[in-house]
């Protein structure tokens, strides 16, 4: 069961990469109930085992592409994210003083901050892409003009997935000209 929300993970953050056109130091942020993949209310049946598939599945993939994760904690700790310092740092977020458990912050961001090289929480971010999994409401912290994105993929375990990308705002009105690598 856990090697298959891995691959479901790892199938869909690959989908969604590609989509996104996501670039070296660019953020992807991440909202994950391990409950709603487990088949259970969201808050009401935390799995870290769950969460630790998911993780699995998708790191790797953001490593490799040099892409920085953001995982959105819980409404117990408002949404706060967990991420690597140095991510932190470049886009320029102030960290705040909290660590995540199971029960406060969610299975997912505790697995994150247990398995980052220097983990900190911030309280807001503007990724360029994301994924949903279990109706976690991530779009606070994609940038403003979030674009949905159909998968091939509509589930992780039994969490339903929402995706979106971001672009540039289109300004200038009928007589303005857009640059077709920045749709």
């Amino acid at each position: 069961m856990f090697e298959e929300i891995k691959t479901q993970a790892k199938q869909a953050v690959t989908e969604l990469l590609e989509v996104s056109k996501l670039q070296k130091g660019d953020l992807f942020v991440i909202g994950c109930s391990s409950s709603e993949i487990m088949g259970e209310h969201i808050g009401k049946g935390s799995s870290m085992e769950a969460a630790k598939a998911v993780f699995d599945g998708v790191y790797p993939v953001l490593q490799e592409r040099g892409i920085y994760l953001a995982a959105q904690c819980c409404e117990h700790l408002n949404r706060a994210l967990i991420m690597e310092q140095e991510a932190a740092e470049k886009f320029g977020y102030e960290v705040v003083n909290v660590r995540p458990w199971a029960h406060a912050g969610g299975s997912f961001a505790t697995t994150v901050f247990e398995n980052l090289e220097r983990p900190v929480a911030v309280e807001h971010v503007k990724a360029k892409a994301g994924m949903d999994i279990g109706a976690t409401l991530i779009g606070m912290h994609l940038k403003d003009v979030a674009v949905p994105v159909r998968l091939s993929i509509k589930k992780i375990g039994e969490a339903p997935i929402i995706c979106a990308r971001t672009r540039p705002r289109f300004i200038g009105g009928e007589r303005a000209k857009y640059q077709e690598d920045l749709k």
